[in-house]
């Protein structure tokens, strides 16, 4: 088990606030359709889970889902149904992200951006079945709302959309020595790769 110093809790609150502040930029500023916004909360969560591992991915997902899950929950049409499942969505993607990193040993390759690249966008694939899971069993039988096929028609491609631009993003960020560095003084955990 994972333990956590205090700049590791802290660390983690800074991407939380981060990611919510992101999806409340994001999805004021791009709207999709009635339900539907643009959401970049993940950027936070992936920089969590690719230098803090698959714990701190799994709480900076789960904390950082906050906005969206009382924005499409409570004030949006899944109700509170929203605020538990939308969250939980995506600590699954910090979960997947920081495993499948840690698995493939990302940071001690010499090029890590070229296997971040896939290993972001694979990421996506336990929140998406969870996604298709909540949106067709858990919605209609919590709250008899239907639909649920007609909104992931939406759904699911604007969010494989954010998460390969995302994933572009995230393969120059670990590819920048810069950006390591900045993340490692503030996580204390990240080891950079040493220049020949």
């Amino acid at each position: 088990m994972q333990r956590f110093n205090s700049k590791k809790i802290v660390f983690i609150a800074t991407m939380s606030a981060l990611g919510n502040v992101l999806a409340g930029i994001s999805i004021y500023l791009g709207p999709i359709y009635p339900g539907v916004a643009l959401d970049l909360s993940h950027i936070a969560t992936f920089i969590a889970a690719i230098y803090g591992g698959p714990a701190i991915g799994f709480l900076v997902g789960l904390f950082g889902g906050v906005f969206s899950g009382v924005y499409f929950g409570p004030l949006g049409t899944l109700s509170w149904l929203g605020l538990i499942g939308l969250p939980l969505g995506k600590s699954l993607t910090g979960l997947t992200t920081g495993a499948l990193h840690k698995l493939f040993r990302v940071k001690q390759r010499s090029h890590p951006s070229i296997i971040t690249l896939p290993l972001v966008i694979s990421s996506y694939v336990p929140e998406c079945l969870f996604t298709i899971f909540f949106f067709l069993s858990i919605m209609p039988y919590f709250l008899g709302l239907g639909g649920g096929l007609f909104m992931l028609g939406f759904i699911l491609p604007k969010a494989w959309g954010e998460i390969i631009l995302m994933s572009f993003l995230m393969a120059a960020l670990v590819g920048n020595e810069g950006f390591s560095v900045f993340i490692a003084s503030a996580l204390s955990v990240y080891k950079t790769r040493s220049r020949p």
